[in-house]
């Protein structure tokens, strides 16, 4: 058996490229397929397995580049109903919200449409002018995404009126000179509009009405975003929709995801704290590692359950699961200077049940010594057994160090994440492996695998055609057989039985 990488180990230079054997089908293994194949038809087939045995391999496409869509900020004081109105926007519940200030702390970024137009929708955190601590980071990105907007809504509470607050961030804007429309939010009836009124006192021109939580004045407002907006954004470059491949980077609370990104895209891009649970929306951000464009994405640290989790913690583990589901690879990051937990070994298998390629990155490893090397090496053999196939990295987010690492585990994960064996070599395969170490015999009879094939990647997924049941242990042993000749470093691989019976003459 295979044992996992030790902590010294990881240490080592790898080779840059991968050894895989030659995935060519020869002649030979094609025929032998097709008689395999053939000799299905003396057996009981069903619909859905003639339409698996006949499907063609998928393909992933790729996408031209497109131009940027414009960007659109959502800024204001906290507890004003930014993140409503964004949700209202989108048209589903896509940010987190609470009824208390300062559950939205970074920037975040969602596609929205109206009227057949794209454009990308920013929210932001409360912002403050004397925030001290956190709460000065996240002002600090509400700031930063008024810079790389093309317009601006401002939000403000028309039941509370204009504050000294909103009166700086008015001054603020006029200084970025970006256009701006003034949304009175909470105006859920004609007697808020006297309350609305109050606000041309700022300056900004007529406040929009609206209420965001009710959805009234909001398709007036959107009329008014598309006039302001430019056709396409003078602020981002050319995305190329197809062609980066999405990251997410999850983990318990507290383990460095945000340093991480930050430290990858080489600027302050999400708010970091030493507080567990900064981050409660999911960031997108495109990065250039290693010459090539990545989709790099911020979860919420997972706490526990998702069912044991209440307020804004419950909504951030559902933004954290859906993040996960739309990356075709997940990072999770482990704080290596301390004990492994329970949680830690659930975020592997959450990455895993989504079917995603998978790497684990030992954060922190500068405060790593001695001592605690010989500890991490027993708890990964004792914890991490079931996944030795995933590639490590040992990392630290806070200085930089060995992060260009990350981008070679990734693109072996993702590399054996598309891997597709053709059917002759499948069958060739599991055909000597079948005949050195056979199935044991069960109740006086010996099941036999007819045919395989792989059904679909990303993660590989694999059908066997038998004449009997076969055993998990008997399962694992093919899925290690084949982890060792193909590689399949760094994804799933599900193995699936059909047993089926002979036609009756």
């Amino acid at each position: 058996m295979n044992r996992p990488p030790s902590v010294a180990d990881l240490d080592e230079d790898a080779p840059a490229d991968r050894v895989r054997p030659d995935l060519t089908e020869t002649d030979e293994e094609g025929q032998r397929a097709s008689a395999l194949r053939a000799g299905l038809s003396e057996y009981e087939l069903e619909e859905d397995d003639l339409a698996l045995l006949g499907a063609a391999g998928d393909a992933a496409e790729r996408a031209e580049a497109s131009a940027p869509p414009p960007v659109l900020a959502v800024v204001g004081r906290p507890n004003v109903g930014k993140s409503t109105l964004v949700n209202r926007i989108l048209g589903r519940r896509e940010a987190v919200v609470q009824d208390t200030p300062g559950v939205t702390r970074d920037r975040v970024s969602y596609p929205a449409d109206w009227a057949g137009r794209r454009f990308t929708l920013v929210d932001t955190g409360g912002w403050e002018r004397d925030a001290k601590g956190l709460g000065s980071r996240v002002a600090d990105q509400a700031e930063i995404a008024i810079t790389l907007a093309d317009a601006v809504l401002f939000v403000v509470d028309a039941v509370v009126g204009p504050t000294d607050e909103d009166e700086y961030v008015v001054r603020m804007l006029r200084r970025a000179g970006k256009p701006t429309l003034l949304v009175a939010n909470k105006v859920d009836d004609q007697r808020g509009e006297a309350d609305a009124a109050l606000l041309w006192s700022l300056g900004l021109g007529e406040p929009f009405a609206i209420s965001a939580l009710h959805g009234r004045g909001s398709g007036d407002l959107l009329d008014a975003v598309l006039e302001v907006l430019p056709e396409t954004s003078a602020v981002g470059g050319e995305i190329p929709e197809g062609g980066p491949r999405r990251v997410a980077l999850v983990g318990r609370p507290n383990v460095g995801k945000s340093s991480l990104l930050n430290s990858i895209s080489r600027s302050d891009r999400v708010v970091v704290d030493d507080v567990a649970g900064t981050t409660r929306d999911p960031v997108d951000e495109l990065v250039v590692v290693g010459g090539r464009p990545w989709w790099f994405v911020d979860t919420a640290g997972i706490r526990r359950r998702v069912h044991q989790t209440s307020g804004a913690d419950f909504y951030a583990s559902l933004r954290t699961q859906s993040a996960l589901e739309k990356a075709e690879v997940g990072v999770v990051l482990i704080d290596a200077s301390t004990a492994m937990t329970e949680q830690d070994v659930r975020v592997v298998q959450q990455v895993i049940d989504a079917g995603r390629s998978l790497v684990i990155a030992y954060n922190k490893w500068d405060m790593v010594d001695e001592d605690r090397r010989s500890f991490l090496e027993r708890e990964i053999e004792k914890q991490l057994v079931q996944v030795q196939w995933a590639p490590r990295v040992n990392l630290s987010a806070k200085t930089g160090w060995h992060t260009n690492r990350l981008v070679r585990a990734l693109d072996t994960a993702l590399e054996s994440w598309d891997t597709r064996i053709p059917t002759g070599k499948l069958n060739a395969f599991l055909g000597e492996v079948t005949a050195a170490k056979p199935h044991p015999v069960r109740s006086g009879k010996q099941p036999r695998i007819l045919f395989a094939t792989q059904a679909s990647t990303r993660p590989p997924r694999f059908v066997l055609f038998t004449t009997g049941f076969l055993d998990p242990g008997y399962r694992r042993f093919i899925e290690r057989r084949l982890r060792e000749t193909f590689g399949f470093e760094g994804t799933p691989i599900s193995i699936g039985v059909r047993v089926r019976e002979k036609r009756r003459r």
